[in-house]
């Protein structure tokens, strides 16, 4: 089947609202090469798990699609018309199974290499979208928050040395309970600005007192949903005959209920857990992984405007299956989750940057318990170091977030 021949009932097996913006966009759906199509329905099939940040991209596209004129269509899709395929891709079943097809269809670009084609037309559509539907701003100016080094007594290993250079260095915070300043912090933004999935706390161990109005996704709560997770891979890893595949399998093809993470009051937010446990590599076994993949996933998914990310010390390295099997007694290892901390910091701030309203977004980094911090705001110099007593709470407002 080709896109020309797709009709209503072709979508009966899309969850609800996926189903209806897949067939109130039939027209356009039907007008897609089928080389790019399924790359589109792989997020409509989604398009009821998503936030909404995400939501309102798919619509932007669609409806920048459905507004092209003639012209301006043949244009946009060019290079995915040249694209060849075969008659066993064009029979696959790429309506239920995009994701699937998608696989398929990178193995078909890298073994007929027109890989660098195919990419090539993605980046010239991507940059037609972009002018024709650009993001939408925050509703307010980002703010990124990360506490590293919970349960680190002393420490000389220099910290925040490439965020430094673009921000201004604290050596005498005063924050007996930053953690708490920085929660409530959070929260007042979230009150001020409400908004569905708009600020987050991600914790890589037992989530502190906070308030409910913050999205909150911890390490520690999910500890059930791990250690189920660890069963079933370890049935399968004793299964003769299997191996990564079939793990990878396995996970792709689970549901929140699997792991009994509950959906009734938030299913967009249980299949985002469920995500970040079945797709994060590590992000099953140490908490730093944890704490780093669910914020780089909130960060490109949901797109808020308030993250406060906290590390807590990670186990230490173990042979695998060692660690899957979790018969062992934990072993902590907080000095080397402080260096995991430091660089998951830096990669929060560029995972920030790469969202809109970059330059007027902020960002504080701290090490829990001491007194070293940095910030990076537009009103604050770049390289600077100040040695004044300050409170976590305070450079959280100098921020002007």
């Amino acid at each position: 089947m080709l896109p020309r021949d797709l009709q209503p009932e072709h979508f009966d097996h899309y969850p609800p609202l996926a189903r209806k913006l897949a067939t109130d966009n039939l027209a356009v759906l039907r007008e897609l090469p089928l080389s790019m199509l399924p790359n589109l329905l792989r997020e409509a099939i989604e398009y009821d798990y998503k936030f909404p940040a995400e939501r309102r991209s798919l619509e932007r596209e669609l409806a920048a699609l459905k507004a092209l004129s003639p012209e301006q269509h043949a244009r946009w899709l060019a290079g995915f018309e040249r694209i060849t395929l075969t008659p066993a891709l064009e029979s696959a079943n790429w309506v239920d199974q995009p994701g699937q097809f998608v696989e398929l269809l990178s193995a078909h670009l890298w073994s007929t290499h027109q890989q660098d084609a195919f990419r090539k037309a993605a980046v010239e559509y991507g940059g037609f979208l972009q002018a024709a539907a650009p993001p939408d701003p925050p509703v307010v100016p980002r703010l990124g928050i990360t506490i590293i080094g919970q349960g680190v007594a002393n420490s000389d290993l220099p910290l925040f040395r490439k965020l430094g250079a673009r921000g201004t260095r604290y050596t005498n915070v005063q924050a007996s309970d930053g953690v708490a300043e920085a929660l409530s912090f959070a929260a007042a933004r979230a009150k001020a600005h409400p908004a569905p999935f708009a600020h987050w706390y991600i914790d890589g161990g037992q989530d502190a007192v906070h308030d409910a109005v913050l999205t909150t996704v911890s390490y520690g709560a999910l500890e059930p949903a791990r250690n189920l997770l660890y069963t079933k891979l370890q049935r399968e890893i004793d299964r003769p005959g299997n191996g990564p595949e079939a793990l990878r399998s396995l996970m792709a093809r689970m549901k929140p209920a699997d792991l009994g993470i509950s959906d009734d009051a938030a299913p967009v937010l249980a299949r985002f857990q469920l995500k970040v446990l079945t797709e994060g590599s590590g992000t099953q076994i140490f908490s730093t992984t944890f704490a780093q993949w669910a914020a780089r996933e909130a960060l490109r998914r949901a797109q808020p405007a308030t993250l406060v990310v906290r590390f807590a010390p990670r186990q230490r390295q173990r042979p695998m299956n060692e660690l899957l099997s979790g018969k062992s007694a934990v072993e902590l290892d907080p000095l080397g989750s402080l260096v995991d901390g430091d660089m998951g910091a830096y990669y929060n701030w560029l995972n920030q940057q790469r969202l809109p309203g970059a330059e007027q977004s902020s960002f504080v980094a701290w090490f829990e318990g001491h007194k070293e911090a940095v910030a990076i705001a537009p009103g604050l110099a770049a390289g600077a170091v100040s040695r004044a007593g300050i409170s976590l709470r305070e450079i959280l407002a100098d921020s002007k977030s």
